[in-house]
C-alpha cells in the first residue's frame, strides 16, 4: 500500500431522477459528502431504520443484468454505473441515498451522474488516500464462459476491455482507458446494450421494465419476425420500430463505433469499485461480466487485506532516529522498566512507527517461561500503545502535562512469538481523526518481516491537574 493525495468528497448534496431499468420503479437518488475512510455507500431511505450497504464485493449476491447488493435483505441493484462515476471522478467518500432499490437508469451511461457530481463540487479532506499497488500479476478467469481479468503492475490505474460476442452485428472490439483522469471525455458516456434475443427474454421475464430505446443500444442479432417487431413497439411505446444498416434497432446513434466495449470498461470500473480500495495497476479484461468482475474484486480485496496485514514498513534501523530514548522520556511518564519504546523513526499527523530491541536482559523474562523466553502478548500491545501515545501526544504544544490512557484494544491478534535478539518495528496508523484528545488507531507489530502481532487501540490524553 502506499499513500498519494488528500482523499476526496462532493461539497453538497446533488439529486437526480428516473426509473430504474429493470425494475421500472420511480426512483430519486442523492449524492451525500461522506467523512474520510468512508468508501461508498449506499442508504435505502424508503425502509424503516434507512439501512444502509457499503458498496463491498462480499454483499453481491446477483449479477444477471447488473451488479446486485444484499445486505441483511436489503438491496440494491444495478450499482455498477454510479460507482464507475465515482471512480472516474477520483472521488472517495460519498453516501448514495435511493427512495428504491435501483439507482436511475438514466441514458444507460454515466454521464448524468458525473455531471450531476461535478455540479456538487470535489472538495479534498484531510486524510492521506491509501493505494494499492500492484506488484504481481494477480489474475482469475470463469472456465465456464472463459472471461478473464489480470491486473498487472503500472504507473497509474489502467483499463482494457477486449470483448467477442461472435456475432456478425457486434463481433470483436476494444477500448482502453490509460489515465483515469480521462473517464468523463472518453467512457462515461457509453451506453448500455442487449441483443435482440436477450431482450426478448427479459421482456419475458418482466425485466427491463425501465427500458426504452434511449437508455439502452438493442443490437439485432437475428432476423426479427413481425410479431416479434409488434410486442418491441408495444413494450417500447413506439409507433414504429426498424433496423438500421449498422444493426441497430431503431434510429439510436453510436457515440463510438467501439461503445460496447467501452462501456464493459465502465462497468470493469465501476465492478472493481467494490475491492474496497484504490488500484494502481493495468487491468487486462477479456471478455468481462459482471460475474468476472466481481469475483476478482472479491479475490482483490482478499489480496489487499493480507498483505496490509503483513506490510512491514520499509525502515532505515541504523538511521539517526526522529526520537531517541532521551526525546521519547521528554513526552511519555513511563521510565525503565516500563519504558518499552527505544526510538521513533516516523512521526505525521497520520501515523507513527517505533522500535524496540528485545534483549535477555529484560526483567519480564525473569518470570515468563524462563527456560524458553516469550514475550508477553500484553507488552507487545503496551509497546503499541506507548508509541500511539507519541502520535498522540505530538497534537499538544505541552505533552509533558498530559497522560495518556487506555479505552478500549478490539480485534487483537498474535501471529509470531517474539523471543530475545528480535527487533519489534510498531506501525501505528490514525483510523479516524483525532478530536478532543480520543485517538483511535490501528497498530501492529513486526518482527523478522513477519507481522506478530495487531490491534485497534483507543486512547485518550488528558492533561494532569495543576499542569
Amino acid at each position: 500500500m502506499k499513500t498519494e493525495n488528500k482523499q476526496r468528497t462532493i461539497a453538497k448534496e446533488v439529486t437526480l431522477k428516473g426509473v430504474g431499468l429493470h425494475t421500472g420503479e420511480n426512483v430519486t437518488m442523492t449524492f451525500t459528502p461522506a467523512p474520510e475512510n468512508h468508501g461508498y455507500a449506499f442508504k435505502r431511505v424508503d425502509l424503516e431504520g434507512e439501512p444502509i450497504i457499503e458498496a463491498d464485493a462480499n454483499y453481491v449476491v446477483n449479477t444477471q443484468r447488473g451488479t446486485n447488493l444484499e445486505k441483511n435483505g436489503v438491496k440494491i441493484q444495478t450499482s455498477e454505473h454510479v460507482l464507475a462515476a465515482l471512480v472516474g471522478l477520483d472521488i472517495d467518500n460519498v453516501l448514495i441515498q435511493l427512495d428504491a432499490p435501483e439507482p436511475p437508469i438514466m441514458d444507460g451511461s454515466s454521464k448524468f451522474f458525473v455531471e450531476a457530481l461535478e455540479n456538487a463540487g470535489i472538495v479534498e479532506q484531510e486524510q492521506v488516500r491509501e493505494i494499492y499497488v500492484v506488484k504481481n500479476v494477480i489474475s482469475y478467469k470463469d472456465e465456464a464462459t472463459g472471461s478473464e481479468i489480470t491486473i498487472i503492475p503500472s504507473d497509474e490505474y489502467q483499463i482494457t476491455t477486449m470483448v467477442d460476442f461472435g456475432t456478425k452485428v457486434l463481433g470483436t472490439q476494444n477500448a482502453t482507458l490509460d489515465h483515469i483522469s480521462d473517464f468523463k471525455t472518453e467512457i462515461s458516456n457509453a451506453r448500455t446494450f442487449s441483443f435482440l434475443h436477450e431482450l426478448e427474454m427479459l421482456l419475458e421475464h418482466g425485466l427491463i421494465k425501465g427500458g426504452d430505446l434511449n437508455n439502452a443500444i438493442v443490437y439485432v442479432d437475428k432476423e426479427i419476425s413481425e410479431s416479434t417487431m409488434k410486442k418491441l413497439e408495444k413494450a417500447f411505446d413506439k409507433k414504429k420500430l426498424s433496423v438500421k444498416p449498422n444493426g441497430i434497432l431503431d434510429n439510436l446513434t453510436l457515440h463510438q463505433p467501439n461503445e460496447a466495449a467501452r462501456h464493459k470498461l465502465l462497468d470493469v470500473i465501476g465492478d472493481l469499485a467494490l475491492a474496497g480500495t484504490r488500484i494502481q495497476g493495468k487491468v487486462i479484461a477479456n471478455k468481462p461480466g459482471h460475474f468476472v468482475n466481481t469475483q476478482f474484486a472479491k479475490k482483490l480485496q482478499k489480496i489487499v487485506k493480507q498483505e496490509k496485514r503483513n506490510y512491514v514498513p520499509e525502515v532505515d534501523l541504523h538511521a539517526k532516529p526522529l526520537k531517541d530514548i532521551t526525546a521519547i522520556m521528554e513526552m511519555l511518564p513511563h521510565r525503565p522498566p516500563f519504558l518499552l519504546v527505544d526510538k521513533i523513526l516516523e512521526l505525521s499527523d497520520q501515523h507513527v512507527i517505533g522500535m524496540k530491541n528485545v534483549t535477555m536482559n529484560e526483567p519480564f523474562f525473569v518470570g515468563h517461561f524462563p527456560g524458553a523466553p516469550v514475550m508477553p502478548g500484553v507488552l507487545q500491545l503496551e509497546a503499541m500503545a506507548q508509541t500511539g501515545g507519541i502520535l498522540v501526544l505530538s497534537t499538544v504544544p505541552d505533552p509533558e502535562n498530559y497522560l495518556t490512557y487506555l479505552l478500549k484494544i478490539d480485534n487483537v491478534r498474535y501471529k509470531q512469538q517474539v523471543v530475545p535478539g528480535d527487533t519489534l518495528i510498531f506501525k501505528l496508523d490514525l483510523i479516524s481523526p483525532i478530536r478532543r484528545g480520543l485517538c483511535q488507531m490501528q497498530a501492529r507489530a513486526y518482527a523478522n518481516g513477519k507481522l506478530v502481532s495487531e490491534a485497534e487501540i483507543m486512547a485518550q490524553i488528558v492533561k494532569v491537574k495543576g499542569n
